[in-house]
Parts: C-alpha cells; sequence; structure tokens
C-alpha cells in the first residue's frame, strides 16, 4: 500500500459531483494508472457509465510507443470503448473545436516529470487554452512531482526561446507538481479556462518519488525509472549535441558518451573538476556502450553513469553543464552543436531551446565560470519561487 494517493485514487474515492452529467473526454497515456495499474480510461468509464466519450494522448502516444522527438501519432478508434483517441502530437498540438466538440468536461491525469521541458505539460496548457475558446471544463488530477516539490533550479526561460520544450518563462527545475503547474498557468499566464484540481493525498514537498511508495510506469519511454528522470533535468541537454544521451541503451539519460571523448580528460578539466564538490550527491562511473538506435547507433561510446548517492544534494542541471563543458573543452574538433529542426523549430539551435537561453551556451563555449552563472539566476528563481508558492497545494 502507497502511503501517497493520487488524483485519480481520490477521485475514485469521491467522484466528483459536478461532473456527472457532462461528456467526458481524458488526456491520459500508459501511465495514467491506480495503485493496482488499473487505467484512469476503465476508473472513469466505471465512475461515470457512458459518459466517456474521447481521449486524447500527449507525445510518444496513447501507449507511449514513439520513441523520439517528431515522431507523431496518428489519430486512433480505442477499440475497448469504440471512441476516438486524439493525438495530440500528431497534425497538431492544441486541441480543435472538432475534438472538444465530443465533450464538456476534459479530464487530466498526466505523470509530469518537473522538468520545463518536458513536453506534456505545454499539451495541457494547450488543453486549457482549447477549454476557454470553446466553453468547456478542465479538472486535473494531481500526481507527484518526482523530483521533489522543493528544489527550483536552473535559469528562467528568455522569451525569445519559446518553444514546445518551454512555452512559459519558468526554471529547468520548477518544483511544481502538474495540477499546482496548471492553476499557475491558469491564473499567472492568464489563460483563464474553467479549472478544478483533485489534490493528491499524503504527498509531501520533500518526496521524491521512490519515497511516495508508487510503482513507477514510465511516462514515455526513455525515462524508464525514477532515477532516470531525477537526472534528467541536467541530462536532457545532450539531446541538443552530437554526444548520446543513452537513447537507444537500457540506461536513457543516466548514461553519456560518444566515440571521441576521452573519459580520462573529462575527470581532469581544467575549467570543470570533477569532483565532490562539482558533482554533490553523485558518482561518476566510467563505462562504454553501443547503443541500438538514435545517435552513435552500432558504436562504441565512451561516457560515464551517473549515480545519485545523495538526491538532496545533486544538482542535475548545473552538474550536466559543467560535463558538456568539459566535453566542449577537450573535443573542440569533434564536439558538435545538433541543428534544427527540434520540437518543429526549425531556425533556432536545439540547445538554446533546451537551456531556454542562448547565453547558457556563450557561456559554454567561452569556458565561463558556471558557479557564477548560476548564482546570476538567484534573482529570477526567488522571484519564480514567490510566484508559484501561491499555487502550492501541500
Amino acid at each position: 500500500m502507497s502511503c501517497v494517493r493520487t488524483g485519480l485514487e481520490m477521485l475514485t474515492a469521491k467522484p466528483l459531483k459536478s461532473i456527472s452529467s457532462d461528456r467526458l473526454g481524458l488526456l491520459c497515456n500508459q501511465a495514467s494508472v491506480d495503485e493496482k495499474f488499473n487505467h484512469a480510461a476503465f476508473i472513469i468509464d466505471r465512475m461515470f457509465p457512458g459518459k466517456l466519450k474521447a481521449l486524447f494522448s500527449p507525445q510518444h502516444g496513447f501507449f507511449g510507443d514513439k520513441q523520439d522527438n517528431m515522431i507523431e501519432s496518428n489519430d486512433i478508434i480505442e477499440p475497448v470503448f469504440n471512441i476516438p483517441v486524439f493525438s495530440l502530437y500528431g497534425k497538431i498540438r492544441k486541441p480543435d473545436k472538432k475534438m472538444f466538440d465530443h465533450i464538456d468536461t476534459l479530464i487530466i491525469d498526466i505523470q509530469d516529470v518537473g522538468t520545463r521541458v518536458y513536453t506534456f505539460i505545454y499539451t495541457i496548457s494547450y488543453c486549457m487554452e482549447a477549454a476557454k475558446e470553446f466553453g468547456k471544463r478542465i479538472v486535473v488530477l494531481d500526481r507527484p512531482n518526482p523530483v521533489n516539490g522543493i528544489t527550483v533550479e536552473g535559469n528562467c526561460l528568455s522569451g525569445d526561446f519559446s518553444s514546445f520544450v518551454g512555452r512559459y518563462p519558468i526554471p529547468m527545475r520548477h518544483g511544481l507538481t502538474v495540477a499546482e503547474l496548471a492553476l499557475l498557468f491558469n491564473s499567472y499566464f492568464k489563460i483563464g479556462c474553467d479549472i478544478e484540481v483533485v489534490p493528491m493525498g499524503g504527498w509531501t514537498r520533500n518526496m521524491f518519488y521512490n519515497n511516495t511508495g508508487l510503482s513507477w510506469v514510465a511516462p514515455s519511454p526513455n525515462l524508464p525509472t525514477p532515477l532516470s528522470a531525477m537526472v534528467y533535468p541536467g541530462q536532457v541537454l545532450w539531446e541538443g549535441t552530437n554526444v548520446s544521451e543513452g537513447r537507444g541503451t537500457a540506461m536513457p539519460f543516466e548514461i553519456f558518451g560518444a566515440p571521441f571523448i576521452e573519459t580520462e580528460k573529462i575527470l581532469f578539466c581544467p575549467v570543470s573538476s570533477i569532483d565532490e564538490k562539482f558533482l554533490p550527491g553523485a558518482v561518476l562511473r566510467k563505462i562504454v556502450f553501443e547503443p541500438t538506435s538514435n545517435k552513435w547507433s552500432g558504436s562504441m561510446c565512451k561516457g560515464f553513469q551517473i549515480h545519485i548517492t545523495e538526491p538532496e544534494k545533486y544538482k542535475p542541471y548545473l552538474s550536466s553543464l559543467k560535463l558538456l563543458q568539459a566535453v566542449i573543452f577537450h573535443h573542440k574538433e569533434d564536439f558538435k552543436w545538433m541543428q534544427p529542426p527540434y520540437e518543429y523549430e526549425f531556425e533556432k539551435l536545439p540547445i538554446d531551446l533546451i537551456t531556454g537561453d542562448e547565453n547558457i551556451r556563450l557561456s559554454l563555449e567561452n569556458f565561463y565560470n558556471l558557479d557564477e552563472v548560476e548564482d546570476s539566476w538567484n534573482n529570477e528563481i526567488n522571484e519564480f519561487k514567490e510566484i508559484s508558492r501561491n499555487f502550492y497545494l501541500y
């Protein structure tokens, strides 16, 4: 028995009377389950018989089967309920009127991973905008932030780099649950839709996912464990480079490397010394791996696995920035920034979209002191914390 009850389980215990006569839609994927692995669609159908009229899926598809960025899902018919599943990572990313004509209320049950670049939260924001536009209601079933609800890390997104991996000026690691984010988007960023939240039971802000007692169901194919989610706020940076982030292996984001990396040099880098002070709360272990797909498929890559020893001390974003800077320093000839397109942006560099500010890339390329760069974010982080506290549910 888990110590945390998700919003889905709280809804099961006390169904909302306010939606009992509505035609219902559900934004979900394969991770939208209760503690006994019953899917939200079946639970909602049992609570509100005959009311579930449409399903909606985010990036990676309804079944979580699509592996990578800009690999789209098609609309399908769900075979059990014989209702449409509308892909919101296909021809369009914002629901249109034809989709929402099926429903009166959209229930959202999505597992977020606490990181600005995770597209699910922007799919939610687009659904909220559509609800406002078409006069529909939103109900968000809350789920844990797997990397805790206290720690906020990284620069806030610059408006010049708004994209589907960052629509709002929030930090890389935002410290909010998915329902708290929805409330922030709705109020502070003025979406203004009719929204109701079903909070969790038993969740506290200091919890990492492993503290919740809940079983992890991968919300996307390359976040297979809670540990992969813990390193993701930093390790996602490698997506903007020609260094493998571990896709095509059993440990995506936990490992990284490339054929040209000389691990001994990385460990002794004059601009980013790899020691306990540099990498608090984690240990780097040298590895060799061969991806079966994606970057460097079939090639022997040399790199590292990140082993988190003290989650509360580990800074994924700063740590991966320093690792990236060390790779750039030692491998200027072989290292490359990935070129567009990336998440439907065809001009700006992917790394600038991921970091949310081209100045981060310039700091890396010019070997600026990244501890000082981090200090420069303090004011915007503190301002964000003050704003976000207004939307805390726990």
